[in-house]
């Protein structure tokens, strides 16, 4: 990838399967059909935990509006991001490291058009649940958007030695909660979300293919 734009791509939807056995040979590849299973099983999972506890524990979500300020910021936010990821990737080798081995697990054997399913349903189903249900869940304050973030964080833990990556999603997390909290719109953080990772996406499955054909 460009500058990488680390595990971003929020492939983050296969983090349960890395984590069953990371020293396996078998979890080093996966094809084009696994990766997009696990994605849309991984969504479904997330979205019915959401709707559970916000039916069992009547929680009011946090609402979608769409309008010219949410997209204008969901846009500056996800720039914002995509730039800091960049430098935090050109500065710290380890962490550039385990991105790229991420990105060349997940998103090559993908194809240019899987790229809208990678931005959309990681940034549909984590941020309802993470944002829209849990914040409002634990209180809409401070103390709500630390622990979203952190159990966010934790979603992207794929093993034992990716620790960077945890802590930056957790800072990444902290960003799209207090996006909530000020806008009390959903569409904010979705529309960043999905923004990161499409363009994560699309930029390393450029690379590899400027690569590929020197």
């Amino acid at each position: 990838m460009m500058t990488n734009f680390n595990h971003q791509c929020q492939t983050d939807q296969l983090f349960f399967v890395i984590m069953t056995d990371t020293n396996s040979p078998n979890s080093q590849s996966f094809t084009r059909i696994q990766i997009l299973a696990f994605m849309g099983v991984t969504a479904v999972i997330l979205l019915t935990i959401a709707q559970i506890w916000r039916t069992f524990a009547s929680i009011r979500i946090v609402p979608v509006e769409f309008n010219i300020t949410a997209i204008f910021l969901g846009i500056i936010i996800a720039f914002g991001i995509i730039v800091a990821t960049s430098i935090l990737d050109a500065t710290l080798e380890s962490y550039r490291r385990s991105a790229e081995d991420y990105l060349e697990l997940i998103v090559t054997p993908l194809v240019f058009p899987d790229l809208i399913w990678l931005g959309l349903l990681p940034g549909l189903s984590e941020e309802l649940l993470f944002r829209g249900v849990m914040i409002p869940a634990f209180g809409y304050d401070l103390f709500a958007i630390i622990v979203s973030s952190i159990l966010f964080g934790v979603l992207h833990l794929s093993d034992k030695q990716n620790w960077y990556y945890v802590l930056w999603a957790i800072v990444i997390g902290l960003i799209l909660g207090y996006s909530v909290y000020f806008t009390n719109n959903l569409l904010v953080p979705i529309l960043a979300h999905s923004l990161i990772n499409f363009f994560s996406g699309l930029i390393w499955k450029i690379k590899k293919r400027m690569i590929n054909t020197k």
